[in-house]
């Protein structure tokens, strides 16, 4: 070994490393800390420079008091072999050298508890400490993000959301907008390189949000993230006010978005406007013509028609609502979209808020930081900075961001990495406290500590009847403590759609006569939403009036335990109808109550007659197997309808 470690030269020496830095310094030495080499005849020039100057009280120096005026280094509670060897200035074979006589076979990427990395840190002289989770939290917190002096901010682009109902020309739209925006023939078709497009009118931009209309608004209002400023509502002229029409006006006045209505298709013959407007009038949009302050523009996407008008409007809503932010400061942004890229790695498509994103900026978005190593603009160009509102792809994160999440631009890389380290204590305390979602079984707790105000309730079911039926029984039970306030309601099954906008608004999900798709209760298990289904409007009614007194007795519950597909229909003589089913969850056993569901509303419910697999009489069919059956007493099914199979059981409060 050609050369020795400053703190080892300070401990033969019988001194502070620091002590001896100090005394060396006039040497032309490169030494700056207790980690620094020095060659070995360096060492015993330094040995006989200074083996006179040691005082008999230094000698009394404690062998690891060379440690003792080094400030101490912050770790955290399970590290990295690799992150301990760059924090301790070593390399990560000579941190596994130190491990093996501590029985610990690792490699550089396997972690350590903190009391193993103190052992190794003391090995070289140093000493550690668990990071300060509050103290930090604190620190970093301040500068992330802060309110901006008025006088600092300027006009910024408005962020444009185009919603509505299957088939009646989003896309359509969004492509005439696109071509009449571009001009000029060298500025290119805008492409959908990211979730967002910017275009040009004049001097003004306007950015649209390519992804679904709802998921914008739900998925980013989840995390409490405002993104969209306006809503362009886009309703065929020649079909009218449809099912996800509705579903998107409750989520943009849920988020408290302006709504703009293109009133799509007026090329059609049989194209009425008027009826539109009239139908629009039952959701509280009142044409600005007709006496009301929502703008209807009539469009056709087909003939470029009222394309100029629309965007005009949208100007003049964004001109009304002073949309500004402060350019010159550090970017605050929203992801829209993240993906792992095979060739890229993580990729993630930002919305600047505030700030000026730059190439080379430090960010953290949740659990994720990094350095800007590009942006990527979406025309595909690769680009230096994003202003307010611009939609940017960024690369160089260090995981995938959710959707949803804030990104922020911070000081330096140590900042970032410990900014994720405290987001990822938090989150795991946070799963392991129980979720606060609001549910009927602890609704009255909820209510006397204070925490619900306000009661708010999605209502799905087979018919619309129904659904006004059981939003003006709902009204009635308000109470002094808590007023029940209906976010949505529709007709057909509950979707991953209605759990999302649940979650986003802390809703409870009513349904009659329907039932849940198999991708909403996997969503409402891991949004903690309470999805209650019913087949009598009065049982409803009776829980949640019960649920706000405290009154609630969930002894019976029931327990879904299995779904399977009728892929053939048999009419057998003296039996009646058999179904040839698979099973494509969990099992259906001969002995569960089942319904059939036919596009998810409930059409029969009752028992089993009989189950067979082959010829055979069985108790049960399990998930992936085929079987047949017959229901009791009826005979109305088709190929294509779902069997769902559910246990009534006894729960104990």
């Amino acid at each position: 070994m050609t050369k020795i470690r400053v703190y080892e030269l300070a401990k033969e020496l019988n001194i502070t490393s620091k002590e001896l830095i100090k005394r060396i310094s006039d040497l032309d030495l490169d030494i700056n800390s207790h980690m620094s080499t020095v060659e070995k005849e360096e060492a015993e020039l330094i040995k006989e420079l200074l083996g006179s100057e040691v005082d008999s009280n230094e000698k009394n120096v404690k062998e690891d008091d060379n440690i003792e005026d080094i400030e101490a280094i912050e770790i955290e509670e399970n590290i990295v072999v690799k992150d301990l060897a760059e924090k301790l200035d070593v390399t990560p074979s000579e941190v596994i050298t130190k491990l093996i006589p501590l029985g610990i076979m690792a490699n550089q990427n396997q972690a350590i508890d903190f009391d193993t990395a103190s052992i190794v840190a003391e090995e070289f002289g140093v000493s550690i400490k668990p990071i300060d989770i509050e103290k930090d939290s604190e620190d970093i917190g301040i500068d992330l993000d802060f309110e901006d002096d008025s006088k600092d901010l300027k006009p910024r682009p408005p962020i444009v959301t185009v919603m509505g109902h299957v088939d009646h020309g989003k896309t359509s739209l969004l492509d005439a907008i696109r071509k009449t925006a571009v001009t000029e023939r060298e500025a290119g078709g805008i492409t959908q390189h990211i979730g967002a497009s910017t275009i040009r009118i004049g001097k003004e931009k306007i950015v649209f949000l390519d992804t679904p209309g709802h998921e914008a608004f739900t998925t980013m209002r989840a995390r409490g993230a405002q993104v969209t400023d306006i809503a362009i509502l886009v309703v065929a002229a020649d079909d009218g006010v449809m099912p996800q029409t509705v579903e998107a006006i409750n989520h943009a006045k849920a988020a408290e978005v302006p709504i703009v209505v293109a009133i799509n298709k007026i090329d059609k013959p049989t194209a009425n406007p008027d009826r539109i407007k009239q139908e629009l009038v039952e959701y509280g949009l009142v044409s600005e013509d007709w006496g009301g302050d929502t703008i209807c523009v009539p469009v056709s996407a087909r003939n470029n028609e009222g394309i100029d008008e629309l965007l005009e409007m949208v100007l003049l809503v964004a001109e009304m609502q002073e949309l500004k932010a402060n350019p010159d400061r550090k970017a605050v942004g929203i992801i829209v979209e993240a993906e792992l890229d095979k060739g890229k790695g993580p990729v993630a498509t930002a919305l600047v808020q505030k700030g000026t994103l730059r190439v080379g900026d430090v960010v953290v978005s949740g659990t994720s930081h990094g350095r800007v190593r590009a942006m990527i603009d979406d025309k595909g160009k690769r680009v230096k900075k994003a202003t307010p509102s611009i939609p940017v792809m960024i690369l160089g994160l260090s995981e995938v961001p959710e959707a949803g999440e804030y990104i922020y631009v911070v000081d330096n890389e140590k900042k970032a990495r410990h900014y994720t380290e405290i987001r990822k204590e938090k989150i795991r305390e946070e799963q392991m406290k129980a979720s606060q979602k609001v549910s009927l079984d602890d609704l009255f707790e909820q209510i006397q500590s204070g925490e619900v105000k306000e009661l708010n309730v999605i209502i799905k079911a087979d018919v619309k009847g129904s659904v006004e039926a059981v939003k003006q029984s709902l009204a009635k039970l308000e109470t002094e403590e808590v007023r029940v306030n209906i976010i949505h309601g529709g007709v057909g099954g509950i979707t991953e759609s209605d759990v999302m906008l649940a979650s986003a608004s802390n809703a409870i999900i009513i349904g009659f006569n329907v039932r849940p798709t198999l991708t909403a209760i996997d969503i409402s298990k891991r949004e903690s939403v309470d999805i209650r289904t019913y087949r009598v409007i009065y049982d409803a009614i009776e829980d949640i009036e019960s649920a706000m007194r405290g009154l609630l007795d969930p002894d019976i519950v029931e327990e879904a335990i299995g779904r399977a597909e009728i892929r053939a229909t048999f009419k057998v003589p003296n039996v009646g109808m058999v179904a040839g089913i698979y099973v494509l969850q969990g099992k259906i056993t001969r002995s569960s109550k089942v319904r059939l569901l036919r596009e998810d509303v409930v059409i029969y419910e009752g028992d089993i007659s009989s189950l067979k697999r082959f010829k055979d009489d069985v108790r049960e069919v399990q998930s992936g197997y085929e079987g047949g059956l017959s229901l009791e007493n009826y005979n109305d099914i088709k190929e294509g309808d779902i069997v769902e199979a559910y246990i009534l059981k006894e729960v104990k409060r």
